[in-house]
């Protein structure tokens, strides 16, 4: 079994910009399905990014996870404030 919070913090050391951001990360663990949702979240939008158990134990090991990396970069340079009506 993955240890979430473990892996919460990993993911934050690995990829420091997200607390740069204000970028919230969460973590839960699917037993069932044997993958990890990674809940990134700021403002109102939340990205749900889903992470197979064998790439949340090398992020584990300090190996980057390139899909959540490239997920957490569109996330950070996202546009987060409401569009104006003209």
């Amino acid at each position: 079994m993955i240890d979430t919070k473990t892996l919460c913090e990993k993911i934050i050391t690995i990829y420091p910009e997200i607390g740069e951001c204000g970028i919230e990360v969460r973590v839960e663990y699917d037993e069932a399905e044997e993958f990890v949702v990674v809940y990134l979240e700021k403002a109102h939008y939340t990205v749900k990014h889903f992470l197979p158990k064998e790439d949340a134990e090398a992020c584990l090991k300090g190996k980057q996870c390139v899909a959540l990396g490239l997920e957490i970069a569109q996330f950070k340079d996202h546009n987060f404030k409401e569009k104006q009506v003209v």
